[in-house]
């Protein structure tokens, strides 16, 4: 496991309060490949809140990654919509958890936000 998806999980408790503001409710379960060994990660969801564990268990959703890829999720260097979509990677279950957790990954990096990008040549505030 590399570093930077163990500093990620741990950061989520504290970024779900700003990440997760809405009705979102359920467990996904993130298993995270590494030749003949996987990772597992139980990440339970709901509104301002999550917890996670190195767990196993009853989860509404699955999405299978490999730590590689996942590394550059976690850092920016990867999109995770798109990494489904080429089937680098596979999800089951609950599609909605899926989307709310992908908020968490940061943007690439050198991105902003096209809102700031016209304010900033306007000159209008926030």
């Amino acid at each position: 496991m590399t570093e930077a998806t163990e500093r990620f999980f741990e950061s989520l408790p504290a970024r779900a309060p700003e990440v997760l503001r809405g009705r979102v409710a359920g467990t996904i379960q993130i298993d995270l490949s590494c030749g003949n060994q996987t990772a597992h990660w139980l990440v339970r969801m709901r509104p301002g809140a999550i917890e996670v564990s190195r767990n196993r268990g009853p989860a509404d959703a699955i999405w299978y990654s490999t730590e590689e890829l996942f590394d550059r999720l976690v850092t920016g260097r990867a999109q995770a919509i798109a990494a489904v979509l080429r089937n680098e990677s596979t999800f089951s279950g609950n599609v909605v958890l899926f989307l709310a957790f992908r908020a968490f990954f940061p943007d690439p990096p050198g991105t902003r936000d096209p809102r700031e990008v016209a304010r900033a040549q306007t000159g209008r505030p926030r």
